[in-house]
């Protein structure tokens, strides 16, 4: 399978179950919140933040679907790159808090760690290649 059809299908999957995720979130965060790995409920108002949690998790996607869509592969594989950084923050903000390190390493990390692989393979795939000239240079006398 070629390395630019891979591509779009691991970046696709990621901007569903990003968009799907944070979706739950916005919409029933009472029941999506426990899958995040965090070991309590946000006390007092805060469940509030959960839903800015899937706010933001919509918005990482349609950034991802709208370079996708239109076609701006290096630019995708670069925000694949960067967004990868949310990943492991929710990773680590998990483990600080004594989550479970299961659900941190398993769900959090490891979408990190593929968006990564991702992002590299998007970028090999649109690297610029110096073109060799079609004849070759002339040679002094």
């Amino acid at each position: 399978m070629p390395l630019k059809k891979i591509n779009t299908i691991l970046a696709a999957a990621f901007i569903l179950f990003i968009l799907w995720f944070g979706t739950e979130f916005i919409l029933s965060p009472e029941t999506t919140a426990p899958s995040f790995g965090l070991p309590t409920w946000p006390s007092g108002d805060g469940g509030g933040f959960l839903i800015i949690k899937g706010i933001r998790d919509v918005v990482l996607a349609l950034v991802l679907g709208i370079l996708l869509v239109t076609g701006h592969r290096r630019a995708l594989g670069c925000v694949l790159l960067t967004e990868a950084l949310a990943a492991y923050g929710d990773m680590t903000t998990v483990l600080a808090h004594h989550g479970s390190m299961a659900t941190a390493l398993s769900v959090h990390g490891l979408t990190a760690t593929l968006m990564v692989v991702n992002g590299l393979l998007m970028m090999r795939e649109t690297r610029k290649v110096a073109a060799a000239p079609a004849t070759p240079a002339p040679q002094p006398a």
